[in-house]
């Protein structure tokens, strides 16, 4: 119960701050880890690409980084910079398996941040994983510096995303390459605040206006930083069910009860138990991979 009500401290402080970063920042701090990630392996918090036979989050996870890799062109040598990155998991597996160089972590969140610097020392990586606080739209970088610029499920956050685009442009090589992957509308006449199911909340309350537009608007946004070769593909058939899904039954996993507390439990059940309304909503979402080159 006493959870349940710092939660719920943390939700109203972070729907109340009108700055956008502080406001992304507090969104990641809102869920405790020992509830988000109860019987799970890693700390993969995208929705995951769900392939056949795949039946965890876990593994969902880092099938959707390495699609954003292959999309990106990773290749040995390369130094890429991973904005927004989360707790890290993605770069610990693109240094162990693409054995890039070097990885940049930027994000705004602390608790992500110090997570990832301790892993990077615990794991022996750290002169080749380097995590940092930084704002997406202020990459430390010099022009024209890195090979590629990545955002795992995260560049719907940035305020606006069309900015982020011009700075991933400004800190390219020529030849580099961004790519994404992201969360938008399937169509400009969905409007934003109508999603009201919670599991969607997220939708509603931490992406901004200037953000929600179909994938034909993303691609000119990306045409007017100056990329070229730019691709916006769905994914969506291999993103949001296999997600609900997972989610879904996690309260009714036995490991799942055996770890998290049973008032978070029962939140969590009552959180997903409209089925209707959030395949409904799901129905409006798309899921992207996006790809562009800096000429």
């Amino acid at each position: 119960m006493l959870e349940n009500l710092r939660t719920l401290g943390r939700v109203i402080r972070t729907l109340a701050t009108k700055d956008p970063v502080t406001r992304v920042r507090r969104f990641y701090e809102i869920q405790s880890p020992s509830v988000e990630f109860a019987a799970r392996t890693t700390r993969y918090m995208n929705v995951g690409y769900w392939e056949d036979g795949v039946t965890s989050l876990d593994a969902a996870g880092e099938a959707l980084a390495t699609k954003l890799a292959d999309a990106a062109g990773f290749k040995p040598d390369d130094t890429v910079v991973d904005v927004g990155f989360g707790y890290g998991d993605q770069d610990f597996a693109w240094l162990r398996d693409r054995r890039v160089a070097k990885v940049h972590g930027i994000n705004v969140t602390p608790r992500h941040v110090e997570y990832a610097q301790e892993r990077a020392r615990r794991e022996g990586v750290a002169e080749r994983a380097d995590f940092q606080l930084g704002n997406a739209l202020a990459l430390p970088f010099a022009d024209g510096s890195v090979d590629r610029v990545v955002a795992l499920e995260s560049a719907f956050h940035f305020y606006p995303r069309s900015a982020f685009f011009a700075e991933a442009f400004r800190v390219l090589k020529p030849g580099g390459t961004l790519a994404t992957a992201d969360i938008i509308p399937l169509s400009n006449d969905t409007a934003r605040m109508s999603i009201s199911s919670g599991p969607l909340s997220f939708v509603k309350f931490s992406i901004p206006d200037e953000n929600w537009h179909d994938r034909a608007r993303y691609a000119e946004q990306l045409d007017a930083a100056g990329f070229a070769n730019v691709d916006v593909r769905s994914i969506r058939d291999r993103a949001w069910e296999g997600w609900r899904r997972f989610q879904a039954s996690r309260p009714s996993d036995p490991a799942f009860r055996a770890e998290a507390e049973a008032s978070a439990v029962k939140g969590m059940a009552n959180h997903w138990r409209d089925e209707a309304l959030i395949k409904k909503e799901l129905d409006l979402l798309d899921y992207v991979i996006a790809v562009a080159r800096k000429p």
